[in-house]
């Protein structure tokens, strides 16, 4: 099973996870371009298209040839752009408060011109600011509930270069994505869309999905935010066992 972080993220943030499936699967996890050590690429691989060669490219060069599919955030949404160009390559999808991005052209501009503002914050050099920032939106409320898990989770996005986040900001941000809703009756494989109770977009998103792809099915957990799997990591875990072993992948 492979695994893709969100915004800001690495390959260590599916450790726990990862840990639960032992045993039962190969786990694997990239860090995406801009993240971890995927860092100082050539222009074209942050992008949508760019990373997920990146991907296929790492799934053939450890000869893997299919495999089950786990996003999160951003990276669910590479999940999904994936699942629907390569469906050959994967057995099952998992999304995690992650979007098949926005309709409107209009609303597409307007999140370019945030994340280029976003990106220019973050070439300034203050990436301890930008990082208190965006944990302080909205979406990330049910964060500050959990102090000391909001805490580590600053620490570890610290660790990140901003030079490299605002290219991944630029080239992979939610406005660059190109809509994925006409597509998605086309998913051709057993799918979930998992959400937080308490973050009300994602999981009607989540909702509306299921609406739209016959074979995917959304489950929203209580108590969770937009981090379900760091923040119900029992919860999250149980959901994505119970889904492979319903469809006999383990």
């Amino acid at each position: 099973m492979l695994f893709l972080h969100g915004f800001m993220g690495s390959s260590g943030d599916w450790e726990g996870v990862a840990a639960s499936l032992r045993g039962s699967f190969r786990t694997l996890a990239a860090d995406l371009p801009g993240h971890g050590a995927s860092v100082g690429l050539p222009p074209e691989r942050y992008t949508m298209e760019g990373a997920a060669g990146a991907v296929l490219g790492l799934l053939d060069g450890l000869g893997v040839g299919r495999c089950a599919l786990c996003g999160y955030s951003m990276g669910g949404r590479l999940a999904l752009y994936l699942a629907l160009r390569s469906p050959g390559r994967f057995s099952a999808l998992l999304l995690e408060s992650a979007s098949p991005g926005l309709e409107d052209p209009a609303e597409r501009a307007a999140r370019r011109r945030a994340d280029e503002e976003r990106a220019r914050e973050l070439e300034g050099g203050d990436l301890e600011g930008f990082v208190g920032r965006w944990y302080r939106r909205p979406l990330f409320a049910s964060l500050a509930r959990r102090g000391e898990l909001a805490g580590e989770l600053a620490r570890r996005r610290l660790r990140n270069d901003p030079g490299e986040l605002a290219r991944s900001l630029r080239g992979m941000g939610t406005g660059r994505q190109p809509p994925l809703w006409g597509a998605l009756p086309a998913l051709a494989m057993p799918a979930l869309a998992v959400a937080g109770e308490l973050d009300p977009k994602f999981a009607a998103l989540a909702r509306r999905m299921e609406r739209e792809a016959p074979p995917l099915r959304a489950a929203v957990v209580p108590g969770a935010g937009h981090n379900v799997h760091l923040e119900r990591p029992g919860a999250f875990g149980r959901l994505l066992r119970e889904f492979l072993e319903e469809r006999g992948l383990e």
